[in-house]
């Protein structure tokens, strides 16, 4: 038996058009009802959008791995995150998409090195300094603790620059108000709200957002896009700035980096903040696997620092980890859109429908888990099929940077819990939402007691 920590109830019965509108404005988990995590595959008619929500593991390797020319990243998600992406990766299609993940893969090759095992480190070191402060027994905020770390591990790796506190803050704020907002737009979207009323609403607050965001790290990208040459730094934006296209001889154009640093910064600390946060709030439920996980991490290495060779040998760590990735995906649900008119299951999708892949609803399900809303990390001893269990997407679109936020996320993992016993706050609720990321609308209130 494991526990059971909470996620948000979902409804008897599909909800009606207006209630639909009213509940995902804030968050999308709210217009989840009880079908939707035993049905294979469901249908959300919107008078903007068609939208078809697929669970089956068959079309699941459709939709993500055999025919995933068929079904491209959703031209709504390019709108949606334009203000902070740009054209990036993240939501570009076809050759563009192939010729930016080419251009990207020598970056990642290198997250692969010790520098960046050690650049982690002194992050999470840092990080730990910060804990130290609070007087034990201390109910702490873990979550903007989480964010920052994540934040402060991108700057390390792709800038070499610490995140300062105070700027940290800004981009931090401005990005909650970014999520909340996209999220808004796109249900009004969704509805046909016309664009001049939805730049009332809060559109223009989302534009300055991105824009805040973007300046910070245009700030540190532009003097040395302009200095390239004499650029001695090993780090990945060193690795940009000096990256050629073999087919044209050409470099990424100043944007071009802006829009993929920014990219990586979205994927890179949101999503593993989202993660770290939801990993702490399990254990804090589970004190026998918070003891198991300490047992191991000090039979490793008691009060060193943590080598990789350290980190690799976290097997159970690990499971607690990916454990907490299936019950919070950080990022709930793919968005795909269908190139042509196309089948799944029993229903017929129109040219450019929208189709989700949900990790969130997929990970949950009562066909493919036993026990589904429990945690149990021992489930992650046997293989998993990837098509129930895709934390960080499937196919030739997986995430690539998925070795580079496990191998950051034990590092700090370890680091706290070697020296922090975690429990929940009496009565404390996490207050499940899904945006772009599963986050807690609350925060996460634990308590800190030196070990």
């Amino acid at each position: 038996m494991g526990v059971c920590p909470f996620h948000p109830k979902p409804h008897s019965s599909k909800a009606g058009l207006i209630t639909t509108f009213l509940l995902k404005r804030r968050s999308w988990l709210d217009g989840l009802y009880e079908k939707s995590y035993k049905m294979r595959a469901g249908r959300v008619k919107m008078p903007g959008f068609d939208l078809f929500v697929v669970n089956d593991p068959k079309e699941v390797r459709k939709i993500m791995v055999d025919n995933v020319k068929e079904f491209p990243k959703s031209d709504m998600l390019h709108e949606l995150l334009k203000p902070l992406l740009g054209v990036s990766i993240f939501t570009t299609n076809g050759e563009v998409w192939k010729k930016q993940r080419e251009l990207l893969r020598p970056s990642f090759e290198m997250t692969r090195i010790s520098k960046v095992f050690d650049l982690m480190s002194s992050a999470a070191a840092d990080m730990m300094d910060r804990f130290r402060k609070y007087p034990d027994g201390s109910i702490v905020e873990v979550d903007e603790h989480m964010t920052f770390v994540t934040a402060d591990v991108i700057f390390r790796t792709i800038m070499s620059s610490k995140l300062d506190e105070i700027k940290g803050k800004e981009i931090l704020h401005a990005f909650v108000t970014f999520q909340e907002e996209t999220a808004r737009t796109a249900i009004r979207k969704f509805f046909c709200v016309p664009q001049w009323l939805s730049n009332i609403l809060g559109e223009n607050k989302r534009m300055k957002a991105g824009a805040v965001i973007r300046k910070s790290l245009s700030d540190i990208i532009k003097p040395r896009y302009e200095n390239y040459e004499s650029d001695t730094y090993c780090d990945i934006l060193s690795s940009l700035l000096h990256t050629v296209d073999a087919s044209s001889g050409e470099r990424f154009s100043f944007e071009e980096i802006l829009d993929q640093v920014s990219m990586l910064f979205l994927a890179g600390h949101e999503t593993t903040a989202s993660s770290l946060t939801w990993t702490l709030y399990c254990l804090s439920l589970d004190q026998d696997a918070q003891q198991k996980a300490y047992n191991e991490i000090i039979s490793i290495n008691k009060d060193g620092k943590f080598s990789i060779s350290d980190i690799k040998e976290m097997k159970y760590l690990t499971n607690v980890f990916k454990e907490a990735l299936r019950l919070y995906p950080p990022v709930g649900f793919f968005a795909r859109q269908s190139k042509g008119e196309a089948k799944i299951r029993d229903k017929v999708l129109q040219k450019g429908s929208g189709v989700v892949v949900a990790p969130w609803l997929i990970h949950r399900h009562d066909d493919f888990w036993d026990a589904p809303h429990e945690f149990r990390p021992d489930r992650h001893n046997e293989n998993i099929p990837k098509e129930k269990y895709m934390p960080f997407g499937l196919g030739e679109r997986i995430c690539i940077g998925q070795g580079f936020a496990m191998q950051e996320a034990i590092i700090i993992l370890a680091n706290i819990l070697r020296e922090f016993k975690l429990e929940l706050k009496d009565g404390f609720i996490p207050d499940v939402v899904g945006r772009l990321t599963v986050r807690s609308a609350n925060g996460m209130m634990i308590k800190m007691s030196k070990r």
